[in-house]
């Protein structure tokens, strides 16, 4: 059987909607042959999916999704095959998690001065011991009929500028990388289009991300377009970066993005994966 890989996803140790065994057996069912769980500043969820992968005989690749601050702009860093027990990394995102209650905490703020009451307990609740995120407010305010879409929640009181956005400092790119290397890993670019960076910052970003270690960069997501992918290419061969792919799954309700359904590497740009025997 040929590889299938997807390298970026979540489970509810973060903002996904199915637990680390539910999005193994799902991703086992959809022919995915090689998953990373890469959650939010976490990597809680890893023991419970290595539990499943070796119940479906699915290759478990660690992983985590690292928030970094760069220029002023919000960018997340991959990390894939460490070591989840690593000392200098857990310290690391045990400072971040600390950063997500205190941001959370002001978000709940910010929406009792708009007359929305409760959400703090509303979303510790519904993250249980996981990481909070936006995603647990946006379905808060779904469900309280505040917005009538998750988008919604994000355009009127979420988003940058919006009346319950909290401005947050993450890790710097030196320090994400550092952890995820020091850990035995390889950093990834995470679905760079996100950012909707021009051409000349773009360049700044993938040369920075490199001098500090960087290794890779998500070529294909769920969501991307072939214009996209070629896109990347072209920085990706001008860098010498390897190519990673990954759904970026979220929720088993989602019907655009589903774990495995990708777009191939181009064939000229080297794999992430042959990365991790070295």
């Amino acid at each position: 059987m040929s590889s299938h890989y997807d390298l970026h996803c979540h489970s509810t140790a973060s903002d996904g909607n199915l637990s680390p065994t539910q999005l193994i057996s799902r991703a086992h069912q959809q022919g995915v042959t090689h998953l990373a769980l890469t959650d939010h500043d976490t990597t809680q969820g890893l023991a419970e999916a290595a539990i499943a992968a070796a119940e479906f005989k699915l290759n478990l690749i660690p992983g985590i999704e690292i928030s970094t601050t760069w220029h002023s702009h919000s960018l997340h860093i991959v990390g894939l095959n460490f070591n989840p027990l690593d000392s200098g990394l857990q310290a690391g995102i045990k400072n971040l998690q600390n950063t997500r209650v205190e941001r959370a905490q002001k978000i709940a703020e910010k929406l009792a001065k708009k007359h929305i009451p409760d959400a703090y307990a509303a979303v510790c609740k519904a993250a249980a011991s996981g990481m909070i995120t936006r995603s647990h407010f946006a379905d808060f305010l779904l469900k309280q009929h505040h917005v009538d879409t998750q988008q919604e929640a994000f355009d009127r009181y979420l988003g940058q500028g919006k009346p319950a956005y909290v401005s947050t400092h993450w890790a710097s790119l030196e320090e994400a990388i550092g952890w995820i290397t020091q850990a035995g890993g390889v950093a990834v670019l995470a679905h760079p289009m996100r950012y909707k960076l021009s051409a000349n910052w773009m360049n700044r970003l993938l040369s920075h991300f490199k001098e500090v270690g960087g290794m890779a960069v998500e070529i294909v997501t769920g969501r991307s377009s072939v214009d996209e992918i070629k896109q990347l290419e072209l920085y990706l061969k001008r860098y010498e970066l390897h190519g990673s792919v990954g759904s970026d799954f979220h929720s088993s309700t989602n019907q655009w993005v589903e774990l495995g359904r990708l777009k191939s590497i181009p064939e000229r740009i080297k794999p992430v994966w042959e990365l991790f025997s070295a």
